[in-house]
């Protein structure tokens, strides 16, 4: 009995390191997440297209998109967006994977009137040879 209640501690524990983010990862991808937030109020492609796969995934009310579909949606959309806010976020590593959880709060001005809307997301990043690149995400706007 004393052995299988090591065994499973011992398990526990490896299974329970292999999911914690590392901090220098955890860092990288945060600012990655910046420069994408920093990139769409910008409307800046160029710096979205650095770091997004070109297998990009984007789900956004139910819709799927295509990389270069979510680049002509950025570039396309007016530049009233003030600002890109992120909140606290976790990041869990897996191998080569990094899945982030998080929100974030967009302000802009519409017809003279500020809004503000919270979304809720979840974003995958895959290390490749050139470093991390994200290959899916998905955001949800939060229900007041």
């Amino acid at each position: 009995m004393r052995f299988a209640l090591i065994a499973v501690s011992i398990l526990s524990v490896a299974a329970w390191g292999q999911e914690s983010s590392d901090p220098g990862t955890a860092a990288a991808i945060r600012a990655l997440e910046k420069q994408w937030t920093v990139g769409q109020a910008r409307n800046d492609n160029r710096a979205l297209d650095m770091i997004f796969d070109n297998a990009l995934v984007y789900v956004e009310y139910g819709r799927l998109l295509s990389k270069g579909e979510y680049l002509s949606r950025i570039k396309g959309q007016p530049t009233n967006l003030d600002q890109i806010s992120m909140e606290p976020m976790s990041v869990r590593t897996f191998g080569d994977t990094a899945i982030v959880v998080g929100t974030y709060t967009e302000s802009q001005v519409i017809r003279g009137k500020r809004t503000m809307q919270q979304w809720r997301f979840v974003d995958t990043w895959v290390y490749k040879k050139k470093g991390w690149v994200l290959v899916a995400a998905a955001a949800a706007p939060v229900s007041k």
